[in-house]
């Protein structure tokens, strides 16, 4: 067995055994976390947009909206420029529960990487960048990418790092 076998292995175990952790985080809320950081950054949105951002169903976000809009979270008031169209904001309790559960979040992720260190937690970061650049293009199903498709998505990478963009899920 070689070792890429070896590394597909040993990925697949990690991410077996902390399934259990990452199942519980992704269920607890169905997808609202993501929503109220995309609206906290966005101010105002449709479902649409919503759906895109989210790479969710439309009838994920309706339902994910009313959960929201229940828990007084989210209000859904009608465009007054087109009226076929609804627009989605947080109310002041859901800025207040975005920014609650970013802390939260990022605070974690701060400690982690306290425990980890400066140079390994760089040293992560850069090997988490180089993996998630590969995999960008690396499509299931599809022919493996030419060493041109590779070295484009890597100037991408590196364009995208010297202009970083705010980015669409803020965690701090």
């Amino acid at each position: 067995m070689g070792f890429e076998q070896e590394s597909l292995n040993r990925l697949t175990a990690i991410m077996s055994g902390k399934r259990l952790m990452l199942d519980h985080v992704s269920k607890a809320s169905r997808g609202e976390h993501l929503a109220m950081a995309y609206l906290s950054r966005a101010g105002v949105s449709n479902p649409s947009q919503l759906a895109l951002a989210l790479k969710a169903s439309s009838g994920r976000v309706s339902a994910i909206l009313s959960s929201l809009e229940k828990k007084g979270y989210i209000t859904r008031d009608i465009d007054p420029e087109d009226r076929r169209n609804i627009l989605v904001s947080l109310t002041e309790s859901g800025r207040e529960r975005a920014e609650k559960d970013m802390e939260v979040v990022s605070g974690s992720m701060r400690w982690v990487f306290a425990q980890m260190g400066r140079r390994r937690s760089h040293d992560f970061l850069d090997l988490l960048d180089e993996f998630v650049t590969y995999m960008s293009v690396a499509r299931p199903g599809e022919p493996l990418p030419t060493d041109k498709e590779v070295a484009e998505a890597f100037a991408q990478a590196r364009q995208e790092a010297e202009h970083p963009s705010d980015g669409m899920f803020p965690l701090c």
